[in-house]
């Protein structure tokens, strides 16, 4: 009968060949576990190295991978001795400036390539002496198109009237101001305005003159034409408002106009530009008369764009050229909101 039980080998029964084998196994198996152990202290000890807190400031410190301003200076490790590493904020942004030879904030900005407009603002300034705790701030200028409104000046005309009796005179209509538009483009460094030059100026709202009836009749004729207010013919007497208007009324009468053209003329550029003598709009129109173009006044003058004279003796010239006469020119205007 077959025996089929399993046999069994003791250590005893091992031969010399087996026991080598069997410590050759041992061996292996201990070096790699110490080198695993070995291997986790290694990239442990790299990984916490760059963990290491450096306060210094200078750029030349060649131990250092970081300094206390979080600037990373793996980079610097090659620079020369000397090296000074100085901050310069551009609208609030941050860059760092390296140089050897720093005297002043304007050796600084050389040295970084920094380019100041006219209407840059510096802190410190340009000649002030640097080190590597100064910080150079720079703000630099802007531009915005702001829009304001001003009052415009209403006039006092005086009519006469023969449904008054003589002597005496009546309110027909109270002054009110207008309004005047001006969008500027207005250049500020910081919260300071440096520059502003007007882009469009119009009137939003025409003044209303004061106009004041003065009595010419008598009791009897005052009652027989109460239903005239004005004569026909009369557009009434203004008086000036400001240097611009007094120069005009002077001119004027000096020069052959009369009391009425001074009115047309006032009421005429009251509407067109309110007497700014930079007023634009955006179709071209400039000026006082708000010719179009503008550069047609320079045939009364070289100095057209910025002169009131100028302007206005252009104004009368075209007035006359084209309906005749100011107070012509002013017929057309009340028909047409326009001249």
């Amino acid at each position: 009968m077959a025996n089929h039980r399993r046999k069994n080998t003791t250590l005893s029964a091992l031969s010399a060949k087996q026991w080598v084998r069997i410590a050759a196994t041992i061996a292996t198996v201990g070096l790699l576990v110490s080198g695993m152990a070995v291997s986790r202290g290694f990239y442990k000890q790299s990984g916490s190295s760059t963990q290491s807190t450096v306060t210094s400031y200078s750029a030349t410190d060649t131990n250092s991978l970081e300094v206390s301003r979080s600037y990373d200076r793996k980079a610097l490790k090659n620079l020369k001795a000397g090296t000074a590493m100085v901050t310069v904020k551009i609208n609030g942004q941050s860059r760092v400036v390296l140089g050897t030879n720093f005297t002043n904030v304007k050796s600084v900005l050389d040295a970084g390539n920094i380019t100041l407009d006219p209407h840059d603002t510096v802190s410190p300034s340009l000649t002030s002496k640097v080190s590597e705790s100064t910080t150079i701030t720079i703000t630099r200028a802007s531009a915005d198109l702001t829009t304001s409104t001003s009052s415009i000046a209403y006039n006092v005309v005086r009519k006469k009237t023969s449904s008054l009796p003589k002597g005496t005179e009546k309110v027909q209509t109270e002054g009110k101001k207008g309004v005047m538009v001006t969008t500027s483009l207005v250049t500020k460094s910081g919260s300071k305005v440096v520059e502003s030059n007007v882009f469009t100026s119009y009137v939003k709202t025409a003044a209303v003159n004061k106009v004041i009836l003065v009595g010419t009749g008598t009791s009897s004729s005052s009652s027989s034409s109460s239903s005239s207010s004005t004569t026909t013919s009369d557009i009434g007497t203004t008086t000036p408002v400001g240097d611009m208007q007094t120069w005009a009324h002077k001119y004027m009468l000096a020069n052959g106009y009369t009391e009425a053209d001074f009115t047309a003329t006032v009421y005429i550029i009251n509407h067109e530009s309110g007497w700014r003598v930079n007023a634009s709009n955006p179709s071209g129109a400039y000026g006082l008369p708000q010719a179009l173009p503008g550069s047609k006044m320079a045939s009364a003058g070289s100095d057209w764009a910025t002169n009131y004279q100028t302007q206005l003796k252009w104004f009368w010239g075209y007035c006359a050229q084209r309906y005749g006469s100011v107070q012509g020119a002013y017929t057309f205007w009340v028909a047409n909101s326009y001249y």
